[in-house]
């Protein structure tokens, strides 16, 4: 299990993000005699999690497990959790405090959620100028943080490689497709921006780092740090990107009482239940497909369009309408499988319940 001595510092409950909503969750689920933890890392079901007491190596209970119904019932990153304190900084956790936030991916091509983090306030999308850099990415990363009432923060890295017009480029194209997008440029060759970005983070406030492997989202994390506390790849000379080394979700706590996650990088990010988050980052056309002629107008060739008009006129970015036609067409396909296995799950539990009343029956002859 991943850890670093930094996070081993006595850190009271509201340093650690504990407020009064998760205070009032605590009290109405019952677990008014166990205390509260945070849960800072996790690896293969075994957990470290913090309180004002210091770290413990955590896991969940039995009858915790034999109630869970699937992955969200279990504990993630961001989580606070009730726990048992055990000699020799163990514990055992009880239940999961209910969640501010949720930050969730469909894994790969599978129906299965992911949890990437909860209980964040924002998130960090990092990319790189360095020819890995693309607008999708940025609303496909956008949207998931919309659908988890999560506030993002664009950070372009690796300024040093580029020319100050090529950055007011990039930063210009952003301010055209998210019009009220938060911005920090950033370099951790020059430090550039990185005083802007520390400003950004708020003491007790819970901040993730998304983003591709080899972005710098670590190298990051340790200027903010001050110190060299997660391990960074070299750099590859071919492709002038660093090596992905982060293989767990961790959470790190900065001098400024800032509280930080890294995550390692994504290849893909599948949409999950995020239909809401992409009408919310694509909100303008969102509300020109309500102006269409036909309620089920499919903004293609059909009369009276007014996304294709826009497209048309130019107010609307053919490449930007293309992508939300991609991630809205995700997340409804998602849906849908989602209603069907639910679909089966109850096929299949009417089948067990059928099956226990006739071996019931058969034991009384």
């Amino acid at each position: 299990m991943e850890q670093n001595n930094q996070n081993n510092q006595i850190i009271g409950l509201e340093g650690l993000g504990y407020d009064e909503f998760f205070e009032k969750g605590r009290v109405k689920a019952g677990f008014g005699g166990f205390g509260a933890a945070r849960v800072v890392s996790e690896q293969k079901g075994s957990y470290i999690v913090k309180n004002q007491n210091g770290e413990f190596f955590a896991k969940i209970t039995g009858k915790r497990m034999f109630f869970a119904q699937g992955r969200a019932d279990y504990p993630a990153v961001g989580d606070w959790v009730v726990i048992d304190e055990l000699p020799e900084n163990q514990a055992a956790i009880h239940g999961i405090l209910p969640r501010k936030t949720v930050l969730e991916r469909r894994s790969g091509a599978k129906i299965d959620v992911q949890i990437i983090a909860t209980n964040v306030d924002a998130a960090f999308v990092v990319q790189a100028l360095d020819g890995d850099y693309s607008l999708n990415r940025f609303e496909r990363y956008f949207s998931l943080c919309a659908a988890g009432g999560i506030d993002a923060i664009a950070v372009l890295n690796k300024t040093d490689l580029v020319s100050k017009e090529e950055l007011a480029v990039k930063a210009e194209e952003i301010k055209k497709r998210f019009v009220d997008a938060e911005i920090i440029a950033v370099s951790t060759i020059t430090d550039s921006g990185l005083d802007e970005l520390k400003a950004r983070i708020e003491k007790g406030k819970t901040y993730c780092f998304l983003g591709s492997s080899g972005v710098g989202k670590s190298t990051i994390i340790n200027k903010l740090l001050e110190k060299e506390a997660i391990k960074t790849g070299r750099i590859d000379i071919r492709t002038e990107r660093g090596r992905h080394t982060t293989t767990i979700r961790h959470m790190y706590f900065l001098p400024g009482g800032g509280i930080v996650i890294d995550n390692p990088g994504m290849r893909e990010v599948g949409m999950a239940e995020a239909a809401s988050g992409v009408e919310n980052v694509f909100d303008k056309i969102a509300a020109l497909a309500k102006e269409c002629k036909f309620g089920d107008c499919r903004h293609e060739n059909d009369p009276g369009c007014a996304v294709r008009a826009a497209i048309q006129s130019g107010e609307v970015d053919a490449a930007q309408f293309e992508n939300y036609q991609n991630l809205k067409k995700e997340a409804e396909f998602f849906e849908m499988d989602k209603a069907q296995r639910r679909e089966k799950d109850r096929d299949f539990g009417k089948f067990i319940k059928t099956a226990k009343k006739q071996l019931r029956k058969l034991d009384g002859l």
